[in-house]
């Protein structure tokens, strides 16, 4: 479930690290094969379509090699989106292609992020 569509409004530093720490841990956890983390680390409405951990790492290994193995990453300064917030990533992959990884996060009621989706975009030769 995704922000509901709303005014815009700025996102405090604060608010700004802890969408970025979450976004990162996930791709650190995926880079480690540690299922279990990354899978906690995406939103209740995520886990309960995937299901499980090992199908939540099969399906980002299968669909999302850019995010699983990135050769390198540089975050760009998450925002509000029409009442989402937005982690922009730019990712290369081993081939050097370049991808944009476009995160949506979603604060829960135990305040902490999560990751709500994911959509990743080839990126040719454009800067972020």
């Amino acid at each position: 479930m995704l922000l509901a569509a709303g005014p815009s409004w700025a996102l405090t530093e604060v608010e700004e690290k802890g969408v970025r720490a979450v976004v990162e841990a996930q791709i650190a956890a995926l880079a480690q094969d540690d299922a279990v983390t990354a899978f906690s680390l995406a939103a209740p409405n995520v886990r309960k379509t995937v299901g499980t951990a090992s199908r939540f790492m099969d399906m980002v290994r299968r669909s999302y090699p850019a995010i699983y193995r990135p050769a390198s990453t540089a975050f760009l300064k998450p925002e509000d989106h029409h009442g989402q917030v937005i982690q922009r990533v730019h990712l290369v992959d081993d081939n050097g292609s370049a991808w944009l990884a476009l995160y949506s996060v979603q604060r829960q009621k135990d305040n902490n992020w999560r990751i709500t989706g994911c959509q990743v975009i080839a990126n040719k030769g454009r800067m972020a």
